[in-house]
């Protein structure tokens, strides 16, 4: 019989995938932890790169949906009294959802720096709704939100909030990660997708060709949106607050970096660059007091010397194509 032929690529994501469910056996909790993070914002810069790698829109609104979503994860639990996290996802991607539907109705009728500095503007019309209605969001307090159950309390949350963080709701953040992934790509590999590609390439040939400009981009926008949403959600109850600075510009800065960083004319490149960002900043914040100054030379100087990004720096190693 023949040998069957296995992809180095599902090698790869089969090796991936191993050292990511025996992290937590083999590292720390901090570094279980840190990872969890790095995973959130890996879904957040998936999300994102929807629009920039494969739309060839740049947004700097995204912490709207990110910070949206973490905000309703507390009024579920101020307001509801439930502690959930399906309740935190479905409000997550619901309101990341809907709020993308509302802002994309007005932004896709624009490109380049005009779309560019509009998300940056609304996104900004929430940061300062957050801080002015302090009595419903807790000004620049925040709203708590403690630790949720997990599949309607099959896996336990009492106990060490450490020990929770660093194994049951690792694993479970891993799940969501996993099943975002696997979502999103077939989305950009699907003739909708190709459709996108279409449109950044070449507006005016897309249109001519039949491809309904506005309203592709209006649904990579909500697309887009919900996902960030879910991230947000999964970030609440690690972070332990929903705060104005999720929704201030400079965190849709990071997400912007970290895609950038990953390589965003790779599928998998924003995953990567989202977990390397978030280990450096970590790494930078524990190190000095001027840990913005320290971030900013490292990552330059990665960009510098990798434009393409890591994911692209690789494959030009490996001589393979940039694109996954």
């Amino acid at each position: 019989m023949r040998a069957i032929a296995i992809p180095k690529a599902m090698i790869a994501l089969g090796l991936v995938g191993l050292a990511l469910l025996a992290f937590p056996y083999v590292a720390s909790s901090y570094q279980t932890i840190l990872l969890s993070y790095g995973l959130v914002m890996a879904i957040a810069a998936l999300a994102f790169n929807v629009l920039l790698g494969y739309t060839g829109l740049l947004s700097f609104g995204h912490s709207a949906y990110f910070g949206t979503a973490a905000y309703v994860a507390g009024f579920v639990v101020k307001y509801l009294h439930a502690t959930s996290m399906e309740a935190f996802l479905v409000g997550g991607l619901g309101s990341g959802g809907v709020i993308a539907a509302l802002f994309g109705f007005i932004c896709v009728r624009y490109t380049k720096i005009f779309f560019s500095i509009l998300t940056l503007a609304l996104s900004q019309v929430l940061w300062s709704l957050a801080l002015k209605f302090f009595w419903v969001t807790g000004g620049t307090d925040g709203i708590r939100v403690p630790t949720p159950s997990l599949l309607s309390g099959i896996i336990p949350s009492s106990g060490d909030k450490v020990a929770f963080l660093a194994h049951g709701y690792y694993y479970y953040v891993l799940v969501v990660f996993g099943l975002s992934l696997a979502v999103m790509w077939l989305i950009v590999h699907s003739p909708f997708g190709k459709s996108l590609e279409a449109i950044r390439d070449n507006e005016v040939r897309a249109e001519f060709i039949g491809i309904r400009v506005r309203r592709h981009r209006w649904i990579a926008f909500v697309i887009s949106g919900a996902f960030t949403g879910l991230a947000g959600a999964l970030w609440a109850p690690l972070n332990g607050l929903a705060t104005p600075e999720a929704l201030y510009w400079p965190f849709s800065g990071e997400i912007v970096f970290m895609t950038v960083l990953g390589g965003f004319r790779t599928f998998t490149g924003p995953a990567v660059g989202a977990v390397v960002f978030n280990y450096l900043k970590a790494y930078a914040v524990g190190r000095t007091e001027y840990w913005q100054l320290l971030l900013g030379v490292i990552l330059v100087i990665l960009v510098l010397v990798m434009p393409a990004g890591i994911m692209g720096a690789l494959a030009r190693f490996a001589g393979k194509p940039r694109r996954d």
